[in-house]
């Protein structure tokens, strides 16, 4: 039965109920707790009390626990300035849990600040030669991940090959038919931030590691939102921030880097948290005969971001309670329904109501018909002003009226917005 054909009630008692038996996900043991369910789950989110929140591609909702867990920090810095070794073990907690969630190892988890920072670290730590080829699609990839190409063929003179999209996403096959010998790097969006299409990611991955070509993804529309493992993808890097669907603060990210790869690069950047020294003391200054440190740990430098880390670890439990296949079920279920909705009003959709493309993101229009946040269609920006004047958080980009989804949302909220966009068409 398709997404299209159930009742609202059918629907509702879909994503209503839905929780993970405990066992039933890959990942997310680390910060293991009781299952919830998306009814629970929606509980420790106040701010869906003041708006229909379908904005998290833009930024997610922080729990109030990440609230309580930052003013218990904030106490302690306040008061008696902080124990910093307390704040190392939050660190390596949070990676050991993160890694978990996604099916990594712990040393295969660096902490960035954002995706950009991530993507970057990748980028440079290669040894790019006149000639080396890149994959990518750039009509579908944010500005960050289109911009460090244009650099690096300015300065080392690669080659980019630009993949066309088709209609609308990622077209995974044409990029396996573009790798050729000379290809060193595929970097692709596991979700684009507009349309908001899941990229097929795994057949992608297995081409890559048949070929020794390095997998560099953009997953920050995904993680958090779909479950995710790197290993069954095939992925050799992703970067993320927490901000979106990890439901954190800015100036927090991840990079994960498989290690047989990490162990291969040489970063471009390193301070005392990049070298291995052993049991020495960290501000050892060691000797010139330094080792890096194995795994995507080579890649960290300073110190970390303990603020936005501590809300980060609130967060996860709450994603990992619910469990990564649980929200995953919830997302799509609204999502299919809100796309089947707006679709049967005559609304321009983009890609189909439901199936695999179908994540988290709804997006209405013409792909380019606007700009970054702006649309030229004059129903669609009635329609956004509409919406928006009754209470529904939503983003323009790239000519399309974009909704976003997470946990929190539930099918009423679906619902609602399906019967106002009723009302302007």
């Amino acid at each position: 039965m398709t997404t299209e054909s159930m009742s609202t009630e059918v629907i509702r008692s879909a994503v209503m109920n839905t929780t993970a038996m405990p066992g039933e996900a890959k990942h997310g043991e680390a910060l293991n707790a009781t299952r919830m369910t998306a009814a629970q789950f929606r509980t420790h989110f106040p701010g869906t009390e003041r708006s229909i929140y379908m904005d998290v591609a833009a930024r997610g909702l922080p729990p109030i626990d990440a609230r309580k867990a930052l003013d218990r920090y904030l106490d302690e810095r306040l008061m008696d300035g902080g124990d910093k070794q307390e704040m190392f073990r939050l660190i390596e907690r949070l990676r050991a849990a993160f890694a978990d969630f996604i099916g990594a190892g712990a040393d295969e988890i660096c902490y960035t600040k954002n995706v950009s920072e991530g993507l970057n670290a990748i980028i440079a730590a290669f040894d790019w030669q006149r000639g080396d080829r890149i994959v990518y699609c750039p009509e579908l990839e944010h500005p960050n991940n289109v911009y460090p190409w244009r650099h690096l063929l300015r300065r080392t003179g690669v080659e980019l090959v630009a993949v066309p999209a088709l209609d609308g996403q990622i077209d995974t096959a044409r990029m396996i038919d573009a790798i050729d010998e000379r290809t060193r790097m595929v970097t692709v969006s596991s979700v684009p931030f507009a349309p908001g299409l899941v990229t097929d990611l795994a057949p992608l991955g297995a081409a890559c590691q048949q070929r020794d070509v390095f997998l560099l993804v953009d997953a920050v529309q995904s993680v958090g939102l779909i479950e995710t493992d790197v290993r069954a993808l095939g992925i050799d890097a992703f970067a993320i921030s927490t901000q979106k669907g990890m439901l954190g603060l800015y100036g927090m990210g991840y990079l994960y880097c498989r290690r047989e790869w990490a162990d291969r690069l040489d970063p471009a950047y390193i301070a005392r948290f990049s070298v291995d020294l052993g049991d020495a003391h960290e501000a050892s200054l060691g000797d010139e005969d330094f080792k890096l440190m194995s795994g995507a740990r080579r890649f960290e430098i300073g110190n970390y971001n303990f603020a936005a880390a501590t809300a980060a670890e609130a967060s996860l439990t709450l994603l990992v309670q619910m469990s990564a296949a649980g929200v995953e079920a919830h997302v799509r279920a609204l999502a299919s329904r809100l796309a089947a909705g707006l679709e049967a009003l005559g609304l321009p959709l983009i890609g189909p109501p439901s199936g695999a493309a179908r994540g988290s993101i709804v997006c209405i229009g013409a792909l380019g018909g606007g700009g970054h946040d702006s649309v030229d269609d004059s129903r669609l920006q009635a329609l956004y002003e509409h919406l928006s004047s009754n209470g529904v958080r939503l983003s323009i980009r790239r000519g399309l009226l974009r909704l976003s989804l997470h946990a929190y949302n539930d099918v009423d909220e679906v619902e609602r917005v399906i019967d106002l966009a009723r009302r302007t068409v």
